[in-house]
């Protein structure tokens, strides 16, 4: 497959979420979906983007729904805004930032409709697992930013850290688990829902999936 070239900031910035600067000890500002898109449809949000195979295809597919990246490597958020920018499509927008963060202090409550979470980096050591992204007080922050009735969306191809995560959404409350979406059959390198997917299918490998509703009480 030919790699993308990256283009330029200045053709990818209508593509990208840039952090406000804002004095020290001041509450960061909620994000505004309807200033940052220029429209009030649905917002779904994506942890992780990678290198935006998954984030892409939705915004090809849904066009009237809007798509916020979260992807903490800067040169992966500007290769997906790359991918992005070349098809036009005007309801994404990539942000390069900690989603723990960024999903706990900056977006609004009850405004999403779609959290999705693939293949999440799993900090093998047993040093390293502060760093994951899938903690307790991350999962508070996705109950909070969904809307009653919002889907989340899980995907790992690490056994043990889909365990994590099943047992920090299962006993919620807010929380009820449906059965997750099937993987269809695939017609082209592009056909599978993200590079991480592509790669553990490939090679027989089995993917672990969930889903959660955020329930209406």
């Amino acid at each position: 497959m030919r790699r993308t070239k990256r283009l330029p900031l200045e053709d990818l910035s209508p593509f990208l979420w840039v952090e406000p600067k804002r004095a020290v000890g001041l509450v960061p500002t909620v994000l505004n979906w309807p200033a940052i898109f220029g429209n009030n449809h649905p917002v779904e949000i994506e942890v992780g983007c990678g290198k935006g195979l998954f984030i892409l295809n939705a915004a090809l597919t849904c066009p009237n729904v809007n798509f916020f990246g979260i992807e903490i490597v800067r040169k992966y958020q500007l290769y997906t805004a790359t991918r992005i920018a070349i098809r036009k499509l005007t309801n994404v927008r990539m942000a390069c930032a900690d989603a723990r963060f960024l999903m706990r202090d900056r977006v609004p409550p009850a405004s999403v409709q779609a959290i999705h979470v693939y293949y999440p980096d799993p900090w093998w050591k047993k040093r390293h697992h502060k760093r994951r992204v899938f903690t307790s007080e991350f999962v508070d922050s996705c109950i909070k930013a969904l809307r009653p009735g919002g889907l989340f969306h899980l995907a790992t191809d690490v056994e043990e850290y889909f365990g994590v995560m099943k047992e920090l959404c299962g006993p919620r409350p807010e929380l009820r688990e449906l059965p997750p979406p099937q993987p269809s059959s695939v017609s082209h390198d592009m056909d599978y829902l993200t590079n991480f997917e592509r790669k553990a299918r490939q090679q027989g490998q089995p993917v672990f999936r969930a889903l959660f509703e955020k329930t209406k009480t």
